[in-house]
């Protein structure tokens, strides 16, 4: 495996692992072991497919927050993600990409979509794990 297909899969671990860490995630594979994607309260936060492809992984967000939207916009390959969900403010990220943005942002992209997706409680509770860390 070359080195930018290996730091690319070292991303998305990362990422998945930040997602499931979030209150009240769970991983699900609606669609085969192929498409991963992380919900909370049975609502869609992040899509993950895999890492085991001959594609290096890639995922897609909902990003609300104009800034953040505009920003994902500008990662190497990033694109309105497809079926209609660009519309609604999902982005697609490639993660294999020259450029492509480190972790520390996709977990802001990640922790984003959680917001806008998840129950006031659950937002509660990252706010309140938030505030013991700082």
């Amino acid at each position: 495996m070359e080195a930018s297909m290996k730091a690319a899969v070292r991303k998305w671990e990362a990422v998945r692992e930040f997602a499931l860490g979030l209150p009240e995630a769970v991983e699900e594979h609606p669609w085969g072991p192929e498409d991963g994607v992380v919900k909370v309260n049975k609502k869609i936060f992040v899509f993950l497919g895999n890492a085991d492809g001959p594609e290096p992984p890639g995922l897609s967000v909902k990003l609300k927050d104009e800034d953040l939207h505009g920003h994902a916009m500008t990662a190497p390959g990033a694109a309105p993600t497809g079926y209609g969900l660009g519309r609604a403010g999902w982005v697609s990220v490639p993660l294999g990409e020259k450029g492509a943005p480190p972790v520390e942002v996709l977990c802001e992209w990640v922790e984003e979509s959680y917001r806008t997706v998840a129950l006031k409680r659950h937002v509660a509770l990252l706010d309140a794990r938030a505030a013991e860390g700082a």
